[in-house]
């Protein structure tokens, strides 16, 4: 994404606005900087990416009407259900959602609505991504695809955030989002799988967990925010620079814990493990099976092949592989497929946590063959 500075008269949002932000295909992210308060790091952000966030409320105003029947102002009520909960649980957060409300333009709950999106209604949309993190030659690394909406393609945003008292850490995500895929300072890193399913109960909302995640100085502090009870099904795949990897398909009870296989662990769009699948009900896409079992054969190719440590170039390949006959990795248009449940690869990201180093491919793996490398 480009880099825009907003002038003083800009930060008025009103609602014909929302209608006359375009998703720009040809944007490419470049790392922004956010440091300060909690209040402070929200309006950084907003005066860098304004345009985006708010093209970013009107592309979830859309699907919120198209998959729950809401409008927008309908979708900021359900939210505020979700506030004491943040309130409980993570409540600096709040601040930096008020300072990046008010760099809009907008309110509190305009945010708010849009890091709570998945719990309001898109547990119910198609699910994407797929991801692994695998153990090589004392390299612990951690990759994914990410697999959204096309028109969320140029609202897309890579953070390095410096919150005060807590770990500096690069979240790469959708603009307005507070966190979501990334790693910090103490080799702390989370990926995301998507589950589709009807269940919302207590605990955090997802996109604010990843990033009290984020925040986390060690790997049980992290396991012990997927345990307390996330609001809505996914999976959080976590690891760390020593090493360590746990699977968590959380939802608001106890989560499935998926332990490392020889190193390995990948993950699709559909619940594996028995604490889970008890508890949640999901209602996965059949392709989430086809890629998990290609994930696993490509995987076990890299483990078995040389002797030489994995590069991330390897990873990449892998993230950008197409199949014949197979459900691809690689998500690209298809015009075959109803409009609701279209998915494409947007971004997708290769961390050596053992390094503190994470490797960004904006678009598709297998057309972009130029990485940005970052490190918090």
């Amino acid at each position: 994404m480009h880099l825009r500075q907003c002038s003083a008269d800009e930060n008025q949002i009103d609602q014909d606005e929302l209608f006359d932000c375009h998703v720009n295909r040809e944007a490419s992210m470049q790392l922004t900087e956010l440091s300060g308060s909690r209040f402070e790091i929200g309006q950084q952000h907003a005066r860098l990416h304004r345009r985006a966030i708010i093209a970013s409320i009107n592309v979830y105003d859309r699907l919120f009407h198209d998959m729950a029947g809401l409008r927008w102002h309908e979708a900021r009520r359900d939210a505020q259900r979700f506030l004491p909960m943040i309130e409980q649980r993570f409540p600096e957060i709040i601040e930096e959602m008020d300072g990046m409300a008010q760099g809009i333009g907008g309110e509190l709950s305009d945010i708010l609505t849009l890091n709570c999106r998945s719990e309001i209604s898109l547990t119910r949309a198609s699910g994407g991504c797929s991801a692994l993190a695998l153990l090589n030659q004392g390299h612990q690394w951690l990759a994914q695809n990410w697999d959204w909406r096309a028109e969320q393609t140029g609202h897309l945003v890579a953070l390095r955030i410096q919150p005060p008292e807590a770990p500096t850490l690069l979240s790469i995500g959708e603009a307005g989002m507070v966190g979501k895929v990334g790693l910090n300072e103490h080799g702390i890193g989370v990926a995301l799988n998507a589950i589709r399913s009807a269940t919302c109960g207590e605990g955090l909302p997802i996109h604010i967990a990843l990033r009290r995640i984020l925040e986390c100085r060690t790997f049980d502090e992290a396991e012990g925010i997927a345990n307390d009870g996330i609001c809505a099904p996914a999976h959080f795949l976590l690891a760390d620079g020593s090493g360590q990897a746990l699977g968590c398909e959380v939802h608001p009870g106890n989560p499935g814990r998926i332990l490392p296989r020889e190193g390995l662990i990948t993950h699709t769009n559909h619940l594996v493990s028995d604490a889970a699948t008890h508890w949640v009900e999901d209602f996965p896409k059949p392709d989430s099976w086809s890629r998990l079992s290609r994930l696993d054969t490509l995987c076990a190719a890299l483990s078995n092949g040389e002797e030489a440590p994995l590069a991330a170039e390897q990873l990449f390949d892998l993230l950008g592989d197409h199949e014949e006959g197979q459900e691809s990795l690689c998500r690209h248009f298809n015009p075959d497929v109803p409009a609701e449940e279209q998915m494409e690869t947007l971004f997708s990201v290769v961390m050596d946590l053992s390094q503190r180093t994470l490797w960004l491919r904006h678009g598709k793996p297998c057309q972009v063959k130029e990485s940005v490398c970052l490190r918090p």
